[in-house]
């Protein structure tokens, strides 16, 4: 896969620095192979570590990045002089692993969730804060183009005063790996996994906003879950009352019965209009976005592009700029405390 670089970023090809920041890689399944491959279309960083048990994996990543050195542990890839890590491995190892790379010097990048729980969370965040290095996590769908245009019609304040927004992330096939279904090493099912995208995007696009009241239903297998029971739900929705006004309502789950591969949605109504960001066609990967009036729309953005690494990229061309702790990323605290009040967990 490859990234298309706006002009600008094109320009930050060439940069007058003396070196490229050494980058490891602590899990290199699909989704790991993915963000190095981004990464390395850039040729912002250099990749010089790939660490994963499963040795078919190192392989593949190998593939990508002949010149990095395979190792098989975090110890091993943390003895590599680098600049920074990228961690995808399963949920339970994140916040962990991404404090042992922090403490050692190291930025992270890490696939989400950072963490389980908000007080996981806030350990990683104080973390990088104490040792100012450049901390992100994958949420991705920020940086759709869809995304990007919604966030511009919602900060010129054209919709008026905002009232309610709904989202929606159906997967009709679910994960395919078996952690994902032990609630001890993912934190929960389709909420943290799918939900957690649905609810950042939320907070990205609304801005600042204290959460009055949260609540929610889980279910597995048709059964609804007690609050704070240690079953990973398959569907669930939720509500969430904002202090500044909006109401927001969503749903999420694995395995549904979707007729289709998943449904993606956010949408966002004002009191002049609304705006609706939505995947093509049941596609894992093609969206658009539109703005409404009344009965009429107008389309802000459409068609396929190659946006899964973005985020990746944007860490890795911030850290070749130099930057350092980036107190943004503080916003993780209350998707977090969002969770886990969805999930009972406060």
């Amino acid at each position: 896969m490859t990234v298309a670089l706006p002009a600008k970023a094109e320009k930050a090809l060439k940069p007058n620095r003396v070196s490229k920041p050494r980058i490891g890689f602590l899990g290199v399944g699909w989704i790991g192979r993915n963000r190095m491959q981004a990464m390395a279309a850039t040729e912002w960083g250099e990749i010089a570590g790939i660490a994963d048990a499963v040795s078919e994996n190192a392989v593949e990543a190998g593939k990508i990045a002949p010149r990095a050195e395979r190792v098989k542990s975090l110890d091993e890839l943390l003895d590599l002089e680098l600049d920074g890590v990228v961690i995808a491995t399963p949920s339970a190892l994140h916040a962990e692993q991404a404090i042992r790379c922090l403490e050692r010097g190291l930025a992270v990048f890490c696939q989400k969730p950072l963490a389980r729980t908000k007080s996981e969370t806030v350990r990683v965040i104080e973390s990088a804060k104490k040792s100012d290095q450049l901390l992100a996590v994958d949420l991705s769908y920020r940086f759709t183009s869809g995304a990007q245009r919604i966030k511009q019609v919602v900060e010129s304040g054209e919709l008026g005063k905002i009232f309610g927004m709904d989202l929606v992330f159906h997967n009709a096939y679910g994960p395919d790996k078996d952690w994902f279904y032990d609630y001890r090493l993912s934190g929960g099912g389709c909420v943290i996994d799918l939900g957690i995208h649905l609810v950042d995007l939320a907070f990205w696009l609304l801005g600042d906003s204290g959460m009055e009241s949260v609540s929610g239903n889980l279910f597995s297998n048709g059964r609804k879950l007690r609050a704070a029971e240690a079953v990973v739900e398959d569907y669930a929705n939720a509500r969430i009352e904002l202090a500044n006004g909006p109401t927001v309502n969503l749903s999420c789950s694995w395995k549904l019965s979707a007729g289709c591969d998943a449904i993606i949605g956010v949408s966002i109504y004002g009191t002049n209009g609304g705006v609706k960001f939505q995947n093509v066609n049941g596609s894992f990967y093609e969206f658009r976005a539109d703005r409404y009036y009344g009965t009429r729309s107008e389309p802000l953005a459409s068609g396929s592009e190659e946006w899964g690494g973005r985020a990746a990229v944007d860490w890795l061309k911030r850290l070749t700029e130099g930057e350092r702790y980036d107190c943004r990323v503080e916003t993780l605290i209350q998707v977090s405390e969002a969770l886990d009040r969805i999930y009972g967990r406060e």
